[in-house]
């Protein structure tokens, strides 16, 4: 047998046909779609904009925070503008280049987003158990070596999926049954074998992310160890609201791409367009309940935003 042409096997474009069986539905599931989408970019905007000007805010926890605000939006803005394009206009065509770009922060934005989550959890882990070196260890040198180390981890477990997937032939299968481009989305259409694709797409990315939760799980076990021995009931409830509203953002951001993630490799039985909804969640709800979590339940965040935006009106108004 001839050895394959890679590049004449490599296809123009690739076309996404959004969720399959829920085709005429695609108007009607655009609209909550949009909705949050649009409610995720202003929560985030917001509290980018909030953080920003109010120097009080320039503390690990509220840097750490704007970090999360940030691959929110990529995440999100990755996929919704072009979901909302081929529900709308019906424009599910990408180009193999787009495609294996959307693939790539896709994917980027999620390990960068681990890697600030545990970072987040371990600056709570300081504050609560070694208060008084808090200043010493979390510095903003720390903080921005975070963000280096977050951009630097999620680009090298991500970046070999690219060439993982330049090498396979295509053989002119290219409608992936799909919303947004992902690597096993994109593998499967291959007419060669992605043994290598599924073992690097499961173990490498998967592990950091297993490694990066067992870790926040051993800061949150130590949180409340330390908590439950603070003599204060009132210091005792502080803390626990803090750390709840990390807690909820973690749940909100876990648990959606786990589930997505097990059930799409080994829940067969499931519908296929119930694991595309599944996989459309977890770029759409974290994005959306992060600022709303912290700027509820974060007293310092509430206030500032009140500050804010209400403050200039109620002087326009005096005026």
């Amino acid at each position: 047998m001839p050895p394959f042409n890679l590049t004449s096997l490599t296809p123009a474009t690739f076309i996404l046909a959004g969720i399959p069986g829920m085709e005429k539905s695609h108007i009607w599931i655009s609209i909550p779609f949009c909705s949050i989408y649009l409610a995720a970019l202003l929560g985030n905007g917001v509290l980018l904009f909030v953080i920003r000007t109010e120097r009080s805010l320039h503390q690990p926890m509220h840097l750490f925070l704007s970090m999360l605000a940030v691959a929110d939006l990529m995440l999100s803005t990755t996929t919704v503008p072009k979901m909302l394009a081929l529900f709308w206009f019906g424009a599910g065509e990408i180009s193999f280049d787009a495609c294996l770009t959307q693939m790539f922060f896709l994917h980027f934005s999620f390990s960068a987003e681990s890697v600030i989550l545990l970072a987040m959890a371990f600056d709570r882990f300081v504050a609560i158990c070694y208060p008084l070196q808090h200043a010493a260890v979390l510095t903003q040198s720390a903080v921005v070596k975070t963000g280096l180390v977050a951009l630097l981890r999620g680009f090298c477990i991500i970046f070999p999926c690219i060439f993982l997937l330049k090498r396979l032939p295509f053989c002119g299968h290219n409608v992936i049954p799909h919303t947004y481009c992902e690597h096993m989305g994109i593998a499967r259409l291959a007419c060669a074998d992605i043994s290598v694709n599924v073992l690097y797409g499961l173990a490498v990315p998967f592990a950091a992310i297993v490694v990066d939760v067992v870790l926040i799980a051993v800061s949150y076990v130590l949180i409340l160890l330390a908590l439950f021995r603070l003599p204060s009931r009132t210091a005792r409830y502080k803390a626990f609201n803090t750390c709840g509203s990390h807690v909820c953002v973690i749940l909100l951001f876990y648990v959606p791409a786990f589930f997505a993630v097990l059930t799409h490799r080994f829940g067969r039985k499931i519908p296929h367009h119930i694991h595309i909804l599944l996989a459309n969640l977890y770029v759409l709800f974290p994005p959306l309940m992060n600022p709303v979590v912290y700027g509820v339940r974060t007293q310092q965040i509430k206030e500032k935003v009140m500050k804010v935006f209400l403050c200039p009106k109620s002087r326009w108004l005096q005026e």
